[in-house]
């Protein structure tokens, strides 16, 4: 009887090739002598350089073999062990495959139940490792304890620029421990904290961290409990940085105080480019102090202001600093009350604005007299790429007024108007203005009223 120790190797390549990466990797090698001279040869296994095991239940033996092949393998260079149930047993075995591996680069653990106690095992692996870049630990129920042992392990650390500590359970203590890390690492360019209960004086230690690091760029505290004490923490820290460039703090808690702080930064600050301040209660009021940072600022390129109670009088400000600014390329307004007249005032900027690509106008109760200001504005506008007009209760007339501009306008690629109520006359307005205009790439009607033997028309 033949196995595949006497099979001829293209017999055996024909059944590898309907094996799994995992048993390739993990239970084909050291078989014997033959059967490993066959696997190394074999394209597949010489070409592997992703493994992904997302929800397979690994578990603790499946975790051990997967470790010893990471310690002999050469090629694989991001290993996905997502939502695989993960305890600190299992990491155990992977842990001891991190602190000789010279190859992987990519780590995910993400929706695991590695916890303190098994965090403890990547700690110390990340003391010794060499290689690794990025590490995904969401949602796994690491507190503060566990950032406690990360910290110490990413003062030693010389390669990791990526870590993914969102949707766990650290809180200010934890921060603290964050800040000891952040003064004395070397090679952490993204840090994402989103999704844990970090409030004003965890920011105050973030900060204090932030101001020491010379090389984050990244950072993320998105839905937390910042409130306005701690964005005058990130805001007195962002006149003084010089290399954090994306900066995410939406879903904090912001009223128009936290604004004041982060619009004095940006009037100074010389590096940050994106900033994302959505999911607050900035208001009117708030978004003045932004719009004046906004007017001198000379390096934000995008700014997510979505649902932040903004009216009309905002969108007055917002246009007003538009005129001066000239850096900033995509604004986002989603979900906010700009209305007609606060369309009318984007409307006039945008006549004369040369770096906006991108507005985001999704949810605005623009209607179609506010359509009409944009599509006035769009026939001189020469920049403006992708503009998103949907759920904004346009109807016939105001797909009249952008079949007007889409004749004249050579620059728009994206116009999105999904969930209005556009029927059919609308809809041919449109289809006749495409016979004409070159350039755009993408119309979207989703979800919008047109009769079924119109759909072909565009």
């Amino acid at each position: 009887m033949r196995t595949l120790v006497t099979l001829p190797v293209e017999l055996v390549y024909r059944i590898f090739d309907h094996e799994s990466d995992f048993t390739l990797l993990c239970s084909m090698n050291d078989v014997c002598q033959r059967l490993n001279q066959i696997l190394h040869t074999y394209p597949r296994y010489l070409t592997l350089t992703i493994l992904d095991l997302t929800g397979n239940q690994i578990g603790v033996q499946g975790a051990q073999y997967l470790a010893n092949a990471l310690q002999m393998n050469t090629t694989i260079t991001k290993v996905n062990l997502c939502n695989n149930e993960i305890e600190s047993k299992e990491l155990e075995h992977i842990s001891k495959a991190l602190r000789t591996n010279k190859t992987l680069l990519t780590l995910d653990l993400g929706k695991n139940k590695i916890r303190n106690c098994g965090i403890q095992n990547i700690a110390d692996a990340l003391q010794k490792n060499t290689t690794l870049t990025t590490l995904n630990l969401h949602s796994n129920q690491i507190g503060n304890i566990g950032v406690q042992y990360l910290s110490n392990a990413l003062r030693m650390n010389i390669t990791l620029s990526a870590l993914n500590l969102s949707c766990n359970r650290i809180s200010n203590r934890g921060s603290r421990y964050l800040e000891d890390a952040l003064r004395e690492n070397k090679t952490l360019i993204m840090l994402n904290l989103s999704s844990n209960h970090i409030g004003a004086q965890g920011v105050f230690y973030l900060m204090n961290g932030v101001r020491r690091n010379t090389t984050l760029e990244t950072l993320n505290l998105w839905n937390n409990t910042i409130q306005d004490k701690g964005a005058q923490y990130i805001g007195n820290t962002l006149q003084i940085n010089m290399t954090l460039t994306t900066l995410n703090v939406g879903r904090n808690w912001f009223g128009f105080g936290a604004a004041q702080y982060i619009g004095n930064a940006l009037k100074t600050n010389m590096a940050l480019t994106t900033l994302d301040i959505s999911g607050n209660y900035v208001t009117d009021e708030g978004i003045q102090h932004i719009s004046d940072g906004l007017s001198t600022n000379q390096t934000l390129a995008t700014l997510d202001l979505a649902r932040n109670d903004i009216d009309t009088l905002g969108a007055q400000h917002l246009s007003e600093a538009l005129q001066a600014n000239m850096t900033l390329t995509e604004l986002i307004l989603n979900e906010n009350h700009i209305g007609p007249e606060g369309a009318r005032h984007l409307g006039q900027v945008l006549r004369t604005n040369k770096t906006l690509k991108i507005l985001d106008l999704y949810r605005n109760q623009i209607e179609n007299q506010g359509t009409q200001y944009l599509a006035d504005a769009l026939q001189a506008n020469t920049t403006l790429n992708i503009l998103n007009v949907s759920y904004n209760r346009i109807g016939d007339r105001g797909a009249q007024y952008f079949a007007d501009a889409l004749r004249v306008n050579t620059t728009l690629t994206a116009l999105i108007l999904s969930a209005n109520p556009i029927g059919a006359p609308g809809t041919q307005h449109l289809s006749a203005a495409l016979q004409i205009n070159t350039t755009l790439l993408i119309l979207r009607l989703w979800k919008n009223i047109v009769h079924n033997k119109k759909r072909n028309i565009l």
